[in-house]
């Protein structure tokens, strides 16, 4: 299994991003998958989900309206559309997947905003 995350970087208060995830190593399209995150000095938050066919998603309350979750089975790939994003954003990104009660994590990229 392999997770691998790109698109972080330094923006400012207000900016957008899209984070990828490009998946390998299991049937992509049978898996729920999930973005996670982790600021300095705190805990790694769930910021939201979404089911294997993409009809089902859910969000962390303090990204509601702001980020949305998506993914293309057909090139095993689940991205992150951060709008309007704020310094309170700042953290590193994780992509994860539940296979068979174990949970695979991808390496992470970072999302700064700061002016």
């Amino acid at each position: 299994v392999q997770l691998v995350e790109s698109g972080g970087d330094l923006v400012q208060p207000g900016g957008s991003l899209r984070l990828s995830c490009a998946a390998s190593g299991f049937t992509f399209s049978t898996y729920a998958m999930s973005w996670y995150r982790q600021a300095p000095g705190k805990e790694r938050e769930l910021v939201a989900i979404i089911s294997s066919v993409g009809g089902s998603t859910d969000y962390a309350d303090s990204v509601k309206g702001r980020f949305t979750i998506s993914r293309d089975n057909a090139k095993s790939t689940v991205y992150l559309q951060m709008n309007s994003l704020k310094p309170e954003d700042t953290a590193v990104y994780y992509c994860k997947v539940r296979l068979v009660r174990l949970n695979y994590w991808g390496q992470g990229t970072q999302v700064t905003v700061s002016s």
